[in-house]
């Protein structure tokens, strides 16, 4: 199969798209024809006041929740927009000195039909929901949420045009739900302690609810919420009433005490396989004024997070891995606008940590990949005139190798890490019409001659009265000062820009963007933020067309098209070159009776020019030449409300011949997922997930290079080795939760990764994308297995208190040359079979407010 590609194929496909899009909006005309791109009129409830506190059971049998007014007549959001709710769902707010109270029956038809699976927090499952929002300076823009299910799990977040909905924050609220006849109730108890609010004497807060009958699969608001209307807190209601209430002082103590036990199998002769460690710390809430906050954690201890899912990086670039310590990522909403805080950053693996060497008669004895942090710290929080403000700063120690020479016994260290401070400081404006701007600064200071690095941005977002339209754009400078670390040599990118500017349609059925952006080649602002390859202009244009209303025998329609182009900012002779053009699309739907969703995407490239691959710096003379290519891809999800559902997804992508080498196999990509889940009861759930990945005849860098000291290599020193491989990779995921209560939870997750390289044929890269054949004959094939295990126990024995034990098993292989193998299982039991790292900790933490313990006094 050959095909070319061209700028001409690509304007006339996305015409063609949309024509069908067109052709697509005036067939689904007569059903969706009515509801207009703006937001619905903004209702009003009224709290009530009262003199004592309500006991939070689920029994709304006080006389002060009928005096209350109640939240009716919900409206459907999702899967029919615009339609009023058939079962009838009342909510209602009260108040005290003290804290904000909401009291709710959703009426059903029978108690069967109300789903009650049992979960994590922050985990909603097969459950009814209740979810209460607040927009407690009235902005449009920032928000809370407190979300109770059926079963009584809780789940809480907080809204931002940076992180839109973040469900990592987490608060001390209480709530009970309970079974009554048809319907059931929530009541529930929001402190305030747990928002921020302003010290006028009279409130009004944004507030809107929702309802979620599973059964259905609807979700309903009080204050209808459009979904071709752009955003969400800016579609919420009115809370008045509230009146004479304070912002407390909001001041909170979680202690912390941990015990570890491990057992490392690979431990360097000499040290001890199985250790133990105790450690002590505490995080501190403290509410600086009604608007501010400052978090603290103290001597931090994150040994108990999840796993990284550890892969085999072939790429020029690093591998981003997920945040899991829940400081840094409650809360840091403002610390993510623009994306110039990478957390990992903090804490992350030394910057010296590879080029620690041995010297004669001398073995590594320590060299620890992780820095432990003496204290992080945030303040953040938003005035009553939509001033927010962030600042961070964290600190780390020194780190050090060891090294033992092996005849003396005398050890010595080697700096990896100098003390290190981090710090950012935001400023963002809260503006009219669903708009911003923003300051950001990211700095980090190390000791020494080290170098220290700084990064400035600006960032707006302005849309039109009517929320139709917007422009947005971002400006960023990033610098560097001093010494490479262990070097005398200056640090080679003292200064770097980046700026990006867009206009967009935001509302409506039909929407599109328009963007254009540059990184200059010395951008850089990796220090504390992430930045996969600079140097880079792009532009792209892009388009959408949505059908919200349920048509045919499908309950939505949401299709996408674009087009992107980019060049290379700048080469080593100040030339701007080209990189590559490509286009973009798909589609998905739901179907309205089994809710089965399917989608595809098509995605093709004229040939491209990657820069990155020959890992020459700085770039431009040498580049890897990659055909056009051709993706189809598609996937399903079936209904999550079934014990038995099952997501999937496959594609293949299909290149042009390769004019480099005449002869040469045309490459290849395959990709195939499947992920199963099984729900036993609304106690126990099964997941198994499986990805399996092809890419046939590759070209890439020979990772690892070549080595002076092999016979093999040495005739190519000085070569840029090219090598043509196929590369299998297969990942395997089993998880189980079993949760006892809606406090109380055990989870198990087990993962083998493994990836198979094996080479063909090698070529040398030349400037300008020419490859020659060269004869090498040294066996570059290589496996890498990971294999992880991580147990958890959880129980919340009292608000904000845990006691937690993780059980944590790792092992990872890295076989090369003969000793790599394709063959699954063969990898699985070597894995399995390989000694691991094993390790087992328990932790309790025990919440002190401050309220509640002067209360008791």
């Amino acid at each position: 199969m050959t095909f070319t590609f061209s700028l001409r194929g690509v304007v006339l496909y996305l015409g063609l798209v949309g024509a069908a899009q067109s052709a697509l909006g005036q067939v689904a005309a007569p059903s969706a024809a009515a509801a207009p791109a703006t937001a619905a009129p903004k209702r009003q409830l009224a709290a009530v006041r009262i003199a004592q506190p309500m006991k939070i059971d689920g029994v709304l049998d006080e006389a002060a929740w009928a005096e209350a007014q109640p939240a009716t007549d919900f409206v459907q959001q999702r899967p029919n927009p615009g339609v009023p709710e058939k079962h009838r769902t009342e909510v209602r707010v009260l108040y005290d000195d003290a804290a904000i109270y909401v009291g709710a029956v959703m009426h059903d038809v029978s108690p069967d039909s109300i789903p009650r699976e049992l979960t994590e927090r922050d985990v909603f499952g097969n459950s009814d929901r209740l979810g209460f929002f607040l927009d407690t300076y009235s902005d449009q823009l920032n928000g809370y949420s407190f979300v109770v299910t059926s079963s009584g799990v809780q789940a809480d977040a907080r809204y931002s045009p940076a992180g839109g909905e973040d469900f990592a924050w987490n608060a001390v609220w209480e709530s009970r739900t309970a079974l009554r006849g048809t319907d059931w109730v929530a009541e529930l108890r929001i402190p305030y302690s747990a928002i921020r609010f302003s010290t006028a004497d009279v409130q009004r807060w944004g507030v809107n609810f929702y309802r979620q009958r599973q059964r259905e699969n609807q979700r309903f608001y009080w204050n209808e919420v459009k979904p071709q209307v752009d955003g969400f807190v800016n579609q919420w209601g009115v809370l008045t009433g509230v009146q004479g209430v304070k912002p407390p002082l909001r001041l909170s103590l979680t202690p912390y005490v941990s015990g570890y036990v491990n057992h490392n199998p690979l431990s360097t002769e000499g040290t001890k396989r199985t250790t133990t460690s105790f450690n002590g710390g505490a995080d501190v809430k403290w509410g600086i004024n009604e608007s501010f906050t400052l978090d603290a954690t103290l001597v931090p201890d994150f040994g108990q997070v999840q796993s990284d899912n550890q892969v085999l990086n072939l790429s020029p670039f690093e591998v981003q891995f997920n945040e899991n310590r829940q400081f840094f990522t409650e809360g840091t909403e403002l610390f993510n606008k623009g994306n110039l805080f990478y957390s990992r950053r903090v804490g992350a693996t030394p910057i010296g940590f590879y080029n620690v060497a041995a010297g004669p008669n001398e073995r590594l004895l320590r060299n620890p990949a992780e820095t432990p942090l003496l204290n992080a710290t945030k303040i953040s929080g938003r005035t009553s005139k939509g001033l927010g403000v962030g600042i961070f700063n964290a600190v780390s120690n020194d780190v050090y190798a060891t090294l033992r020479h092996e005849e003396t016994g005398a050890e010595r260290r080697v700096l990896t890490q100098p003390f290190s401070n981090y710090n950012i400081v935001v400023f963002d404006q809260s503006l009219k019409n669903n708009s911003f701007v923003s300051l950001v600064n990211t700095n980090v200071t190390r000791a020494g001659s080290t170098y220290d690095a700084n990064v400035t941005g600006g960032l707006f977002r302005f849309a039109n009265k009517a929320n139709a339209y917007a422009v947005d754009g971002r400006v960023v400078y990033s610098q560097r000062r001093g010494k490479a670390f262990d070097s005398a040599e200056n640090i080679n990118d003292p200064n770097g820009y980046k700026y990006q500017v867009g206009l967009s349609k935001i509302s409506g059925s039909f929407t599109w963007s328009l963007t254009h952006g540059i990184e200059s080649d010395t951008y850089n602002p990796n220090d504390l933020g992430i930045l996969f390859g600079n140097n880079n202009i792009q532009q792209s244009l892009e388009g959408g067309y949505r059908i919200y209303k349920p048509f045919w025998k499908v309950n939505n329609l949401f299709t996408h098209g674009g087009v992107s182009h980019t060049l290379l900012y700048q080469d080593v002779r100040n030339r701007s070159r080209y990189q590559g053009i490509g286009f973009y699309s798909g589609a998905n739907t739901t179907f309205t009776k089994s809710f089965l969703q399917v989608g595809f995407n098509l995605n093709g490239d004229a040939a491209q020019h990657d820069f990155f691959e020959p890992r020459v710096y700085p770039l431009g003379e040498y580049y890897v030449r990659i055909p056009g290519s051709l993706n189809v891809s598609g996937f399903f999800n079936t209904d999550a409300r079934k014990k038995w559902a099952l997501s999937g997804n496959g594609g293949i992508r299909r290149y042009a011949a390769d004019a480099q080498v005449p002869g040469r196999p045309n490459r290849m990509g395959y990709g195939l997922g499947f992920y199963p889940r099984y729900r036993v009861n609304d106690h126990l759930t099964f997941r198994y997930s499986t990805d399996f990945n092809f890419r046939d005849s590759q070209v890439g860098y020979v990772n690892g290079g070549l080595d002076a000291s092999h016979p093999l290599d040495q005739p190519l020193l000085g070569t840029l080795l090219l090598g043509r491989r196929n590369v299998l990779t297969v990942s395997n995921v089993v998880s189980t939760a079993y949760t006892f209560t809606n406090r109380m939870s055990f989870t198990l997750r087990m993962r083998h990764y493994t990836s198979n390289v094996r080479y063909a044929d090698f070529t040398a890269l030349l400037p300008n994308g020419v490859e020659t054949p060269v004869d090498y004959q040294r066996n570059r094939n290589n496996t890498y297995n990971a294999f992880n295990i991580d147990a958890v126990y959880s129980w919340w024995f009292a608000p904000g208190s845990q006691i937690s034990v993780v059980w944590k098993n790792a092992g990872t292989t890295y076989l090369q040359a003969e000793e790599a193998t394709p063959q699954y299982f063969d990898n699985f039991n070597n894995t399995i079979n390989t000694p691991h790292n094993n390790s087992v900790s328990v932790k309790v933490l025990y919440y002190l407010d401050y309220l509640a313990l002067r209360k008791k006094q």
